[in-house]
């Protein structure tokens, strides 16, 4: 096992995780009211774009990271992780800019792949508005060394960012023929 990485104070880390968590919830719950109304000389959908690649290679680092646990590769397994959620902090950044700069794309299909998109987009909303917290509290379980604390919110957190990062991907594909 590795030696933990932070010492643990469970108090400041809830304090903190529950706060960073409401106010990233906050702000994407936001964007749904509000657009800058500005040109900035580029196509704001590659951001879209972005977030597309970002939450593929998050899906890639999910499955890696995966791999190497069952592998007993407890430091790659460490760096895949962080290197995820590095990465999905970069998505979020780009996801708000790409929403302050587009705002909303209405989905343009019809008949199945309409349903298809809907069903989709309905569960990968939720599950991505409540990811955040567990991903949060199940790094620090490890951070501090807790492994058996982290297995078992890893249980319940990895299936549901993989399939928030994956259906990221599928929602992309789906709704850019309609971006204007």
């Amino acid at each position: 096992m590795l030696a933990a990485a932070w010492k643990k104070n469970d108090k400041k880390a809830r304090t903190l995780i529950i706060s960073f968590s409401i106010i990233v919830f906050a702000a994407v719950v936001a964007l749904g009211r509000f657009q800058l109304k500005l040109d900035p000389g580029f196509d704001v959908h590659v951001f879209a774009r972005i977030n597309a690649i970002i939450n593929s290679c998050v899906s890639l680092l999910l499955l890696g990271a995966l791999w190497a646990i069952k592998s007993k590769k407890q430091l790659l397994h460490k760096r895949m992780m962080l290197s995820a959620m590095v990465l999905s902090i970069l998505f979020l950044v780009s996801y708000i800019a790409h929403h302050l700069l587009a705002g909303d794309t209405k989905y343009g299909g019809e008949g199945i792949s309409r349903i298809f998109y809907f069903i989709i987009l309905f569960t990968h909303i939720p599950l991505a508005a409540i990811i955040l917290p567990f991903i949060l509290f199940t790094a620090y379980r490890a951070l501090i060394g807790e492994y058996p604390h982290h297995k078992r919110l890893a249980r319940i957190t990895w299936p549901i960012w993989f399939y928030v990062a994956v259906t990221g991907v599928i929602v992309y594909w789906m709704i850019s023929p309609y971006y204007g």
